[in-house]
């Protein structure tokens, strides 16, 4: 047996020192080692006490609300127990919604970055079945997903139990409350006999104790409460941006801010290189991590961010853990995050060594009750903003560009400059040397004039529209949904290139993506032309173009155990920084 618990795996601690660290845990060397490389140093309280409950072999019940590190308290022990040489189901996470079910395998992926061979898939309603029927044929070990959609592939055989050896509910009153409770209870009985059970729920009420009852061994009690976060150095303060704006909204915010330094939270390591990448693009001086980056390179982008020679960083949660440094004065959560103490620990970023930070948060129409749930958890009313505006934009730089003319006056070497103008104006009489200077000034800050203001029209217009009407009528307020496209998809002049979130490190084959873009999206062969497979997305031209409905379906369809999330390319093309993380100059266009 190939599992992480080997006989040359560390005993489990039994008693447990006050200032116990993960290296205090029992976890096997390769566990150790990637929370390692996740910044993890010390860990939270129900951490310090499922993890060796859990390596021990116990069945566990844990009170315990989102946001105390619930995922790592049973990620780390599940993937301890897989037998990673197995191509079979060995572990089942069951959560209540597809987006905490999305969120927990990331994570679980994440720490098993040691551990060759390990699989993890999402299953969930609301996506095509057949792309997780064929993940789940070519032997993930790892399955978290909602337990409707378990119990279909349960009942179609798709998903074997036979070696299941470690069982989670995560939010069980949340799964209860969602009337999940005889599906979850078919899932339990469908496990082998012999097998560990992991409950956690925020509450315990009579029913959550009936399945404990029914379907756990003797389960050690833990409970932990939350603790409440107050953050006083750093303004905090969000704005109401449609999901599909947000990129747009953020290149301007940063060319506003006076900060030094940001850091841009995210939730997923796709969504990291995609807005990574368009900042890049937008000549911003930026870089991406997530938890797949290697140490030594992750370790390489902050040194560089330290040091000034890095502005921005679009970051997952994972990624920048341990992160610490004095430069950044702004932090802008590009998602709201599902959990508080989360956004707490995003928000601590800035306001170091004594200075004041400030923190942006993106909120579609749709998530404004989140906010309310945040300022009871940081006692701190968050206070509204609006995005800048083009003009706004432009003045700021302006203004930045004037602020150094006399320090550039007194370096002189001036005279080629001078000689230029006198030579253009004589050429021109009937030029106006102050509306020289004003056209000039207004190319060096990147102002194109009138067609580039309208290019930013559609971002005003949407949140001219959000802030009115609180978006009932936005359809960018979900991630998904925010990412398709309006039905007019041909580009003019050129061959359409289409974007998807499905890279090399998922595993993507050519011959896969042209299989999904067939048989999910009704195209023939000769309708796909070149593929370009990059870390974490991929690039592909479909000269004809897509319809609405086409969009839609492959939007949803999944690839590589990952949704394809299909949508026009209008990032870097390859040899321009897209397939790893680099920077541009400082400040770039909005």
């Amino acid at each position: 047996m190939s599992s992480v618990l080997s006989s040359a795996a560390p005993s489990v601690p039994t008693d447990l020192p006050a200032d116990a660290t993960f290296s205090d845990l029992g976890l096997p060397p390769a566990l150790e080692a990637a929370i390692s490389d996740l910044g993890f140093t010390v860990p939270s309280a129900i951490q310090a006490q499922a993890v060796p409950a859990l390596l021990s072999g116990r069945d566990i019940v844990g009170v315990a609300q989102t946001g105390t590190g619930k995922t790592a308290a049973f990620g780390l022990p599940l993937l301890a127990a897989i037998d990673y040489d197995l191509p079979a189901v060995q572990a089942v996470v069951l959560t209540p919604t597809r987006e905490l079910a999305m969120q927990v395998a990331d994570a679980i992926q994440s720490f098993a970055t040691h551990l060759p061979g390990l699989n993890v898939l999402a299953v969930y309603g609301g996506s095509p079945f057949l792309p997780q029927q064929r993940a789940l044929s070519r032997g993930a070990q790892v399955v978290v997903g909602t337990p409707g959609r378990v119990l279909d592939h349960l009942d179609r055989r798709t998903l074997k139990m036979d070696n299941v050896r470690f069982l989670v509910l995560d939010e069980a009153d949340e799964m209860l409350r969602m009337g999940f409770a005889e599906d979850v209870d078919k899932v339990l009985s469908a496990a082998p006999r012999e097998r560990q059970v992991a409950l956690f729920s925020a509450t315990m009420p009579p029913q959550i104790r009936r399945v404990a009852e029914q379907h756990l061994n003797r389960p050690v009690e833990i409970t932990v409460s939350r603790q409440a976060s107050t953050v006083t150095s750093v303004r905090q303060t969000y704005a109401v941006v449609p999901h599909r704006h947000k990129t747009g909204a953020l290149a301007r915010v940063l060319a506003v801010s006076p900060a030094d330094a940001a850091i841009v939270f995210v939730r997923t390591r796709g969504a990291a290189e995609e807005v990574g990448s368009a900042l890049i693009e937008k000549g911003i001086s930026a870089a991406y991590i997530s938890g797949d980056v290697a140490q030594t390179e992750r370790e390489k982008i902050v040194d560089r961010l330290r040091t000034g020679a890095l502005d921005v960083l679009v970051a997952t949660d994972v990624a920048a853990r341990g992160l610490d440094v004095d430069r950044i004065g702004l932090v802008v959560n590009f998602d709201v995050p599902r959990e508080p103490e989360t956004y707490v620990h995003r928000i601590g970023r800035t306001g170091r060594a004594g200075r004041e930070g400030e923190a942006l948060s993106f909120v579609t129409p749709s998530e404004q009750s989140r906010l309310r749930q945040i300022e009871r958890t940081t006692r701190q009313s968050l206070l509204q903003v609006e995005i800048p505006s083009p003009a706004e934009v432009s003045a700021h730089r302006v203004q930045t560009l004037l602020a150094r003319t006399a320090a550039r006056a007194e370096l002189d070497r001036l005279d080629l400059y001078r000689e230029a103008i006198a030579v253009h104006l004589a050429q021109n009489p009937d030029v106006d040397p102050f509306e020289l200077l004003a056209v000039v000034t207004a190319l060096a800050v990147g102002d194109e004039g009138p067609v580039a203001v309208q290019h930013g029209d559609d971002l005003d217009d949407a949140l001219s529209r959000a802030h009115l009407t609180g978006g009932s009528n936005d359809r960018g307020d979900h991630p998904e949904r925010g990412e398709r496209r309006r039905s007019d998809t041909h580009v003019a002049g050129g061959s359409p290139r289409w974007r998807v979130a499905v890279g090399h490190r998922d595993g993507l084959q050519p011959g896969a993506l042209v299989g999904a873009l067939t048989g999910e999206g009704g195209l023939t062969g000769k309708d796909v032309g070149k593929i370009d497979i990059f870390g974490s997305f991929a690039l592909v031209d479909i000269p004809a173009g897509l319809s609405a409905d086409v969009i839609d379906r492959l939007a949803r369809t999944r690839v590589a155990g990952r949704p394809l999330r299909i949508r026009l390319d209008s990032g870097p093309r390859p040899g321009h920084g897209a397939s790893r993380p680099t920077h541009g100059p400082a400040r770039g266009r909005s």
